[in-house]
């Protein structure tokens, strides 16, 4: 049966009765107006394919949420650590000085180029031991390069303008899985004598350096993300709100295919027709979109002066008072002398101290309840309140147990 609403139902009216005027009741249709038979089926036709295309449309519009693949790891795709131990030569006089162990590793390197010299004879000032790390993510095939760290190990002054040595990168069962070699580029550089009476110049790190694509990787390290027909996600920010809600938005799309295990863990059933290409599903998971649970907490950084809150801290009325006092200490060097032509006494130098107490004026301020970090934001520049200030507010507030949200002091 056609769905037709029901204001579009044709009306019956006997021959010759008289055409009610509007706002009256007595023979007056309420039905609405009727339609020829051809027109009826029409409208109703548009009418129901509009319904549809309502029924169609997304819940949400897309840009609302978070892409999964912004809140979640898959299970088994993770990145691997790999280092290693190795020389960067090539330093003009800014190696390391008289160490050991740099001595003993520039004598086994040239042993296994068949020269043989005692260590205790080398000189290794162009010469830096140093450590080298690096991330390898998952998936990687041999041939692929990756970035590694170098770092000094020893005291060398400086590593600009040095080469590394290839240097096998092991991971943490022992084996090779990358070798590095390579101009190391420096983000920053020391110049100078230094030490008593020199001047020197020194920017950034320049014992530490990086070298891009510098290592070749040469063995895949084994990967597998598929468990039993299935994947599992892991939240970076561990919430059981995020886990059930990530659970619900992968269920809408995939019936009855995910369940929540804990805080941190989505376990995902891989649909059957989805079992020969799960790379599909996956990247499928990852477009899903929803908005994850942001807890209520602040940020206080007491070193840089920095304060960070989040959107859902909430806080109760209360009354705020907040005064600066400054305390200024002087201390001055005054002569006494004895009286002229005075045949005893002697001049001595005594310091004299004087002590500053300085309050700043203040009042006690109410605030009405403020649920949301605009509103707490908009009243403590209202008070005039520093950084410094707002610190020591919050502090208060949480002890007082207006501050409905997690305070984390760094």
């Amino acid at each position: 049966m056609p769905l037709v609403p029901r204001q579009l139902r044709p009306r019956s009216r006997t021959p010759g009765a008289a055409r009610a005027l509007p706002g009256r009741r007595g023979g007056r249709d309420r039905r609405g107006p009727q339609f020829p038979a051809g027109k009826r089926n029409l409208v109703s036709r548009v009418l129901a394919a509009g319904f549809l295309v309502l029924l169609l449309l997304p819940r949400s519009l897309p840009g609302e949420g978070v892409r999964l693949r912004d809140l979640v790891m898959v299970s088994g795709a993770r990145d691997n650590q790999l280092v290693g131990y190795g020389l960067v030569a090539g330093l003009a006089g800014d190696g390391d000085k008289d160490q050991a162990y740099t001595k003993q590793t520039v004598a086994n390197m040239l042993l296994r180029y068949g020269v043989n010299i005692p260590s205790t004879t080398l000189s290794e000032k162009n010469v830096a031991v140093v450590m080298v790390t690096a991330d390898i993510p998952p998936f990687l095939k041999n041939g692929a390069r990756i970035d590694v760290t170098v770092a000094s190990m020893g005291d060398a002054k400086s590593l600009s303008g040095g080469v590394l040595l290839q240097t096998p990168l092991l991971g943490a069962d022992g084996k090779v899985y990358a070798v590095a070699q390579g101009p190391l580029v420096l983000g920053g550089f020391a110049e100078g004598a230094g030490g008593p009476g020199g001047a020197s110049v020194t920017k950034n790190h320049p014992t530490t350096a990086q070298i891009i694509n510098g290592a070749l990787v040469e063995k895949e390290i084994p990967t597998q993300f598929v468990h039993d027909h299935a994947v599992e996600l892991l939240l970076r920010d561990p919430s059981f709100n995020s886990a059930a809600a990530m659970a619900a938005a992968i269920n809408e799309v995939f019936t009855n295919s995910a369940h929540a295990v804990d805080a941190t863990t989505v376990h995902v059933q891989l649909p059957e027709s989805a079992e020969a290409a799960p790379v599909d599903f996956v990247a499928q998971l990852n477009r899903i979109e929803m908005i994850p649970d942001t807890p209520a907490r602040i940020i206080i950084n007491e070193r840089t002066g920095t304060i960070v809150a989040t959107a859902s801290i909430h806080i109760s009325s209360c009354a705020v008072a907040s005064g600066n006092i400054t305390i200024n200490v002087a201390s001055t060097l005054e002569v006494s002398q004895p009286a002229p032509f005075s045949r005893t006494g002697s001049t001595v130098v005594t310091p004299r101290t004087s002590t500053t107490v300085t309050e700043a004026k203040s009042s006690l301020v109410t605030l009405q309840e403020m649920p949301t970090v605009e509103k707490v934001a908009a009243a403590l520049n209202a008070l005039g309140a520093t950084p410094r200030d707002m610190m020591s507010i919050f502090e208060a507030m949480k002890q007082a147990g207006a501050l409905q949200a997690e305070l984390i002091t760094r």
